[in-house]
């Protein structure tokens, strides 16, 4: 790290303290993840084959998809209304009760899969107002002309949190579910008090209004604004053909025969491959290029989906898995570091909230289409299916978003709506 990088972090105390929040929680969020696949899969096992417990494994991310679904613009106008930091705190403590929910539910003599599934619903709901709340909340930390250095910073502590999470409950899952699921409760309550040691003013400049009027204006600003709508309605469809994530215990167990610890190996692949590149952009952010190199990484992703598909090596598989992760660390770069600089900040949470809906949809509706193409077309079938789709959908992209392709961040600007918005100032 350079004297410059650690003298900007000491200059800005309470956006290292988000900083920390965010890394905690991922890591709480996947250690959680990877317990509920694996302990879903092998409840499931005991009784059915595999086709039909990987399409269970899937419906885990239906379940949490519903909630988010209903709950996201709602949380996105909540976050342009009141105060982020007191809203990222609620959600933090409402995910450290459902991982200690989920806990005392593994810890009985016979885990109830219908509890499982309810309070992954739950958590669903605080993922809706977390994501909002918390995206909007960092360029209220740090000044504009440091935000894609910001942002590039924060891909890299949500990369490490997702390279340490998927190891961390591979492992716990192996000596004990409860105990994975209390790792992630203590977890989430270190991320607590993190963001509440934070003492910014991170109240939005509200001037009021309806609130369906201002998620109108939020579903009508994403519209208009080509190179925001192409940017997540791509990572949407990409990630939402080419995810493999789901298939993860299906592939470690059944193709690969790694077992549990190879299973949070295997998590923690896309994560090694997003975390060094992550670090690379955090140093050297994308300047030129920047719509072009996103389209690049998202045909790359679907590349090394198909690669991980066939491989019946494990470490072809993880090559395969951190080149993966890698593109998609390309791509989710590009996405913030656009929403971030041309959204009006009175406007940023109900923007964020759109793009978190696609988010989810690509990240839980991914898992049950990917569960839905196994049970048909088995696991690697399924994934090879992703993978082309995700290659053929980015000349799609580049020839419906012409502005999203010649994108540049070190010259795309605030846009303000066409309808003004009161209080919307350039940031």
């Amino acid at each position: 790290m350079s004297q410059d990088n650690v003298l900007s972090f000491r200059r800005y105390p309470d956006f290292t303290l988000l900083l920390t929040g965010r890394f905690l929680s991922t890591v709480a969020m996947l250690t959680q993840s990877v317990t509920l696949g694996w302990q879903v899969y092998s409840v499931a096992r005991l009784e059915h084959t595999v086709a039909y417990s990987s399409f269970l494994v899937g419906m885990i991310g239906l379940v949490q998809f519903v909630p988010m679904f209903a709950f996201v613009l709602l949380a996105g106008e909540t976050a342009d209304r009141y105060d982020r930091r007191k809203i990222l705190i609620a959600c933090c403590v409402l995910q450290f009760a459902c991982s200690a929910g989920l806990a005392f539910n593994a810890a009985a003599q016979h885990p109830s899969i219908l509890a499982i599934f309810s309070i992954a619903a739950l958590f669903g709901v605080g993922r809706a107002f977390t994501m909002p709340a918390s995206a909007s909340l960092g360029p209220m930390l740090v000044p504009r002309e440091i935000l894609p250095r910001a942002i590039g910073w924060n891909t890299l502590a949500m990369q490490t949190g997702m390279v340490i999470g998927p190891w961390l409950g591979g492992v716990l899952c192996a000596v004990s579910v409860p105990a994975a699921y209390a790792t992630a409760a203590g977890l989430y309550l270190c991320a607590t008090v993190a963001v509440l040691l934070i003492t910014a003013n991170t109240k939005p400049d509200h001037k009021g209004g309806g609130r369906l009027k201002l998620i109108a204006e939020g579903l009508s600003y994403v519209w208009s604004n080509k190179i925001v709508f192409g940017a997540i309605s791509l990572d949407l469809f990409a990630v939402l053909l080419g995810g493999v994530t789901a298939l993860l215990p299906v592939f470690a167990r059944d193709v690969l025969h790694i077992g549990p610890d190879g299973f949070g190996l295997l998590r923690s692949g896309p994560a090694i491959g997003g975390g060094l590149m992550a670090l690379a952009l955090s140093t050297r952010p994308i300047q030129r290029d920047a719509g072009f190199w996103m389209l690049v990484s998202v045909a790359v992703y679907g590349f090394a989906t198909i690669i991980f598909a066939v491989s019946t090596w494990v470490s072809i598989s993880m090559v395969a898995l951190a080149v993966l992760g890698a593109a998609d660390a390309v791509s989710v770069f590009v996405r913030q570091s656009l929403i971030q600089i041309v959204t009006p900040d009175p406007m940023r949470g109900r923007v964020t909230a759109v793009s978190s809906l696609f988010i989810s949809a690509s990240n839980e509706l991914g898992e049950f289409e990917s569960g839905v193409a196994a049970r048909f077309l088995g696991p690697v079938g399924a994934a090879i299916f992703g993978g082309v789709g995700s290659i053929a959908l980015t000349g799609v992209w580049a020839k419906l978003f012409p502005a999203l392709r010649d994108a540049h961040l070190d010259t795309v600007r605030v846009e303000l709506p066409a309808q003004k918005v009161e209080g919307a100032k350039p940031s």
